[in-house]
C-alpha cells in the first residue's frame, strides 16, 4: 500500500481554498500511484475552530466540503479532518473525526478519544470524546487511525485514564496512521519525534504522522511529518513551517520499500531537560516559526503592508529584520521618533538598520509634541516633578504617530515588546504596546539577542553596536533598562521558572536566587495581568506564551 501524507497549510473556515488544497494533493497523490492520502487534524475546516464550531452554518460548510472532496476519490483512499454532528443527546454535540473517503462515498469515521483542554487547547468545549474504537480496513490492510493527543498518553504520568492504541491494538492492526494538529514550541523539537517513536517501540507497528503546517494567529504550526517503520526507524521526515508532501509504500508484510532510513535515536526520557532557561534552544526554528506568524498573519487577513516603531535598539531591528524576511522589505515601513532623550547614535544605528534592509523609513521627532502635552497639562501639574507620566506621554504620542500612519497607507502595526517586558509590565499601555500583532511578546530579551546573532550569521544586518549598547527605553535623561529590572540574564530565569515551569517563590529561590529578587519579579508579574489583558495576540514560540494559552486572574492578590 502506497500512502502520502499532505502537509497543508489551512485558512480557517476558507472552506473554497481548504477544499482546492486537498483537491489538489489528491490529484498529485493520484499521479503518485498512491492508495491512500493522509491529511492532518480538521483540515477540511482548519485548527483550531475554536467558537466556529457552535454555529449550525459553519458545521453545514463543513459537511458541504467533505461532500465536494468525496467527488474525487475514485481509486485512492481519502483520511481527512472533519468535525461530525453528535447523533445522540447526551454529550458534547460534536466529535474531532478522521473520515475515509473512497469512490465517492464514506467508508468508515473514526472520533478522537483524548480531547486536550491544557495551555492553547480547549477541545473539550467542543468535542464529546469517543468511548468505542475500531480499525479501519482498506485494501486488506488494518488501519489504526488516532487524532493528534491520542497518541500522546504514555509515559510514568499519564493525564488521561485510556489510551486508544491499547483499545485498537485489540484488533490487530497492520499500522498506525495519525492526523495531527501539534504547534511549535522551542521545547518541542524532538519530543515529537520522541513520542512517536515510542508508540511504535510499544505495539510494533509502522506509524505515518500527519501534522499541520502554518500559523493560525498566535498559534504556530511547524509540520515536520514523520514516517517510522516498525523497527522505530525514522523514515521519512516533512519539512518544517513549509507545505510538503511524503510518499512511503508498505509491503504485504509491512514494511517498507525503498526507503532510506534518518538518524533519530532519542525516547522521551532522554529529551532536553527544559528545567533550566536556555536562550539559544532552537533559536533558528524559533526564527522561522516568528517569520511564518507574521507571514500568515498578513495573507491569511489580506493585509499586505507592515510599520514598526524604529529605536535604534534591538527589539525593534530584530522585529524588522523578521518583517522584512516574512513581507519583502518593500512591504515594511520604518518610523524612527526620536525625544528630547534619545541619542544620536539611536537614530543612526535605526537609519543604517534600514539601509542594510533596503526598507523605506521616515523621521518625526516628538518633542514638539511632547512640549503641547506639557504646555496643556501645566495648569494640573504645576510644578511636579517629572515621573512616569512624561514618559508614559512620549510613549503614547509614539503609538499616536504609528496609528496614524498606519490607518492612512493601510499599515498593519507590528508590537516590538519582548516576553521579559511583558511579564513585568514594563510597556506603557497604548504607547508602545500598541500594535495589530506582537513578534516578540513570547521571546524573552536573551532570546531576542540570540535572535539577533542568528540573523547576522551571514553578514551583518543589524548593526553590532545595536546589539552591544545597553538596552534604554530612552525616556528620560541616561536611562537604562537596568535602572528598573536586574540584569536580563538573572530576570529571564527567574521568569522562565514562573511561567513556564509555574514554579512558585520557594522553589525559585531554592535554585539560588535572592528572596527578595524572586518576589519582587513575582510581584511586577502578577500585577501587570490588566496590561497583558489588553494586549494585542502574541505569536506563541514557547511552551507557555502569554495570551490564549496562559489564563489567570487580573485582579488576584496570589503573590501580589
Amino acid at each position: 500500500m502506497k500512502i502520502v501524507l499532505a502537509q497543508q497549510n489551512y485558512h480557517i473556515g476558507n472552506f473554497e481554498s481548504n477544499t482546492q488544497k486537498i483537491l489538489s494533493a489528491i490529484a498529485d497523490a493520484k499521479k503518485q500511484g498512491a492508495d491512500l492520502i493522509v491529511f492532518s487534524e480538521l483540515s477540511v475546516c482548519g485548527y483550531p475552530p475554536r467558537d466556529f464550531l457552535e454555529f449550525t452554518d459553519f458545521i453545514d460548510k463543513c459537511k458541504d466540503a467533505l461532500d465536494e472532496i468525496k467527488l474525487h476519490t475514485s481509486e485512492i483512499g481519502v483520511l481527512v479532518g472533519c468535525p461530525t454532528v453528535n447523533p445522540t443527546k447526551e454529550g458534547k454535540d460534536l466529535f474531532n473525526s478522521a473520515y475515509l473517503l473512497y469512490n465517492g462515498a464514506i467508508l468508515d469515521v473514526v472520533h478522537k478519544t483524548l480531547l486536550p483542554t491544557y495551555d492553547v487547547f480547549d477541545e473539550y468545549r467542543y468535542f464529546e470524546p469517543c468511548h468505542q474504537w475500531h480499525v479501519m480496513q482498506f485494501k486488506g490492510k488494518k488501519l489504526a487511525v488516532t487524532i493528534c493527543e491520542d497518541i500522546w498518553n504514555l509515559g510514568d504520568n499519564p493525564l488521561y485514564r485510556i489510551c486508544p492504541m491499547d483499545e485498537l491494538m485489540k484488533y490487530q492492526p497492520d499500522v498506525m496512521i495519525n492526523l495531527s494538529a501539534s504547534p511549535f514550541d522551542y521545547t518541542h523539537d524532538d519530543d515529537r519525534k520522541a513520542i512517536i517513536k515510542a508508540n511504535v517501540l510499544k505495539y510494533k507497528l509502522p506509524m505515518f504522522y500527519c501534522n499541520a503546517v502554518g500559523s493560525q494567529t498566535e498559534i504556530v504550526f511547524d509540520g515536520g511529518s514523520l514516517v517510522f517503520d516498525r523497527e522505530a526507524n525514522l523514515i521519512l521526515e516533512g519539512k518544517y513551517f513549509e507545505e510538503d508532501m511524503l510518499c512511503a509504500e508498505l509491503t504485504n508484510d509491512n514494511s517498507f520499500l525503498e526507503t532510506i532510513s534518518l538518524s533519530f535515536d532519542k525516547l522521551p526520557s532522554e529529551m532536553l531537560d527544559p528545567s533550566e532557561f536556555n536562550a539559544n534552544l532552537n533559536t533558528e526554528k524559533m526564527y522561522k516559526a516568528l517569520v511564518l506568524g507574521i507571514r500568515d498573519y498578513f495573507s491569511k487577513m489580506g493585509f499586505t503592508k507592515a510599520i514598526v516603531g524604529s529605536s535604534g535598539g534591538i527589539d525593534s531591528a530584530v522585529t524588522i529584520a523578521i518583517a522584512c524576511d516574512a513581507l519583502g522589505a518593500e512591504n515594511v515601513f520604518a518610523l524612527m521618533m526620536p525625544s528630547q532623550f534619545s541619542s544620536t547614535h539611536s537614530v543612526d544605528d535605526a537609519v543604517q538598520l534600514s539601509n542594510n534592509l533596503g526598507h523605506l523609513y521616515e523621521v518625526i521627532a516628538i518633542k514638539p509634541i511632547f512640549d503641547v502635552f506639557l504646555q496643556q497639562l501645566k495648569p494640573l501639574y504645576q510644578e511636579l516633578p517629572f515621573n512616569v507620566a512624561e514618559e508614559n506621554i512620549q510613549a503614547r504620542s509614539r503609538g499616536n504617530l504609528l496609528m496614524a500612519v498606519a490607518n492612512k497607507f493601510n499599515y498593519v502595526l507590528l508590537n516590538t515588546t519582548n516576553k521579559s517586558e511583558c511579564a513585568t509590565g514594563y510597556g506603557t499601555l497604548y504607547g508602545d504596546m500598541a500594535g495589530g500583532i506582537s513578534v516578540l511578546g513570547d521571546v524573552y530579551k536573551t532570546q531576542v539577542y540570540a535572535l539577533a546573532h542568528c540573523i547576522n550569521r551571514a553578514h551583518e544586518i543589524i548593526p553590532q553596536h545595536i546589539i552591544d549598547k545597553a538596552p534604554s527605553a530612552e525616556l528620560k535623561p541616561d536611562q537604562k533598562d537596568s535602572d528598573s529590572l536586574p540584569d536580563y540574564t538573572i530576570l529571564d530565569a527567574i521568569l522562565y521558572q514562573y511561567i513556564e515551569l509555574r514554579k512558585g517563590p520557594k522553589e525559585i529561590i531554592g535554585k539560588g536566587y535572592d528572596v527578595n529578587l524572586v518576589n519582587r519579579i513575582l510581584k511586577l508579574v502578577n500585577t501587570s495581568e490588566y496590561k497583558r489583558n489588553q494586549f494585542c495576540p502574541i505569536i506563541r514560540v514557547s511552551p507557555k506564551a502569554f495570551g490564549v494559552g496562559r489564563r489567570v486572574p487580573i485582579v488576584g492578590k496570589y503573590l501580589s
